[in-house]
Order: structure tokens, then sequence, then C-alpha cells
């Protein structure tokens, strides 16, 4: 079975997909696919769908999810070679809850982390290229928000946040690796795009100034840091770091700090806001 969530949710066996397109059974396979080969408590898949307040037939109803799902199992199972494999053992009753067996398959997040991860030691070991190289890859994966397609509840909502913040790691860190690299030019189309959409990202709003003002755009990188400021004290009355503001000065003054100095010292992201 192959996995996908990063991005619209797409559930694979023998390369036939599973997905139902129904949105209740659709947001039981989802939480499931997020804890793959680990067991999901009845208790856990009965809050996603209901929150606090399921109805009485929340137990029945769930079990008419899984064997929509099941049947769809089923369908795809008769593609394959394997003719012992039953939909109950991909998506098998365990007590107390339900596992879903990828059975050696690719599961995209995982992927992610395992990319990510040699990312980050690249970076330790003062790669750049290696890490931009590494890091970029990683977010190859992403196609989209994570699991946009689904509607989900706090479970859901709760992963598909966490993975979003690794997300915005990763990229933080490909920025830097780039930024090291001596690729401020090629940076600001991207930058340009990424301080619209996170308006009050920190850390990105410094990697924009350092790449406009080695750009030879010391204004408009001053410009950028009015705006950061502009938009943090209307809406959450907070100044900017004072990191940022270090780097504010130090371009003002026409010596800027070193990307670890100033665009990895505001990784204190702040994440409090982004637009629709």
């Amino acid at each position: 079975m192959d996995i996908q969530v990063l991005g619209t949710l797409a559930v694979r066996e023998n390369g036939v997909s599973i997905v139902p397109t129904a949105p209740k059974p659709r947001q039981v396979l989802a939480l499931l696919a997020l804890h793959a080969d680990q067991v999901v408590p009845v208790t856990v898949l009965v809050e996603e769908l209901w929150g606090s307040k399921p109805p009485r037939s929340a137990r029945t109803t769930l079990q008419t999810y899984v064997l929509q799902l099941r049947e769809l199992i089923a369908e795809a199972l008769s593609h394959g070679e394997d003719a012992r494999a039953t939909p109950k053992d991909v998506l098998a009753t365990v007590p107390g809850g339900y596992r879903l067996r990828t059975r050696e398959g690719s599961v995209d997040f995982r992927e992610f982390e395992l990319r990510a991860g040699a990312g980050y030691r690249a970076m330790d070991a003062k790669d750049y290229r290696g890490a931009a190289r590494r890091l970029a890859d990683a977010l190859s994966l992403w196609t989209g928000p994570a699991l946009t397609d689904v509607q989900g509840g706090i479970r859901i909502d709760m992963e598909a946040r966490r993975l979003e913040e690794a997300r915005l790691s990763v990229l933080d860190q490909r920025i830097e690796a780039d930024l090291r690299l001596g690729r401020h030019r090629e940076l600001l189309p991207e930058l340009t795009v990424l301080v619209n959409q996170y308006r009050m990202h920190e850390s990105l709003y410094g990697q924009f100034m350092l790449a406009l003002h080695r750009s030879g755009r010391r204004g408009e990188a001053l410009d950028v840091y009015q705006r950061l400021r502009k938009t943090l004290v209307s809406e959450l009355g907070l100044e900017p770091s004072a990191a940022l503001s270090r780097l504010q000065r130090s371009i003002r003054m026409a010596h800027p700090e070193t990307p670890s100095e100033a665009a990895s010292n505001t990784a204190g992201r702040r994440l409090l806001g982004r637009t629709a």
C-alpha cells in the first residue's frame, strides 16, 4: 500500500485507489493513513468524526465506514497477485481499534522526514550545497497543504499543523543553505511570495532582508522590516524580535550580519499568522 498525505489524500493498493468519495469514510481513512502500521483506537476515531458529543450510534456507524473501506480494498486486491491477502489483512481489527497495514509500501510523510533528516545533518556538517539539494528533495514531496481535500476533525487538523510546521522548518533551512551559497538574487522571487503568504514569520522576513541587501537593494530591505513591524504592532501589539532588529540596524549601517548570525537567529520562528 502506498500512502500520500502531503497534498491531496491518496491511498493505493496494487496501484488502485481506495479513497472513498464520501466525507466521513474519507476522514477515517485519512486518520488511519496518518498512523499507518499503528493501532488507532476506536475512541480516537470517534473523537475525530464527532468531537466531544458523538451520537449513540457512533461505534456502529464507524464499523459501517470500515466495511466500506474494506470493500474498496477488496476491489484493489483483486488486481494483485497475492490471492491470500484479504481486506482484513490490510485494514485489521485489533483489540480496541484498527490498523492500516502498508505491507512495505511507501508513506510520503515518512520519506519526507528521512530526506529532511539527511538535509539537517548536511547543514550541521556545513555541507551547504548538499543540504540545499537534500532539503529541496524533501520539499518536492509536497504537492499542497497536507490533506487539503479532507474535512478534518481535531486529530487530523492537529496532524496537518504538525506536518506544516515541519515543512516550514525544512523550507527555512533550505533557504538558509542557499543564502550561504550566495544565491541571493535567485531567492528573491520565492521570498517575495513567502513573506506575503506568511505575514508574521520573522525568519522568512530576515532571510528576505538579507537577500535584498546582498542584491544591492538596501532600501527595499529596510522597507521590508518596516512592513513587518507595522503588521506585528497593529495585529499583535508586538515589536520585531531583538535578532531581527539587530539585522535591520546592521543593514542600515551597511554591514549585514552573516546568515548564521541573522537569518538563522530569527529562527525563534513566529508562526503567529498567515494569509488565507
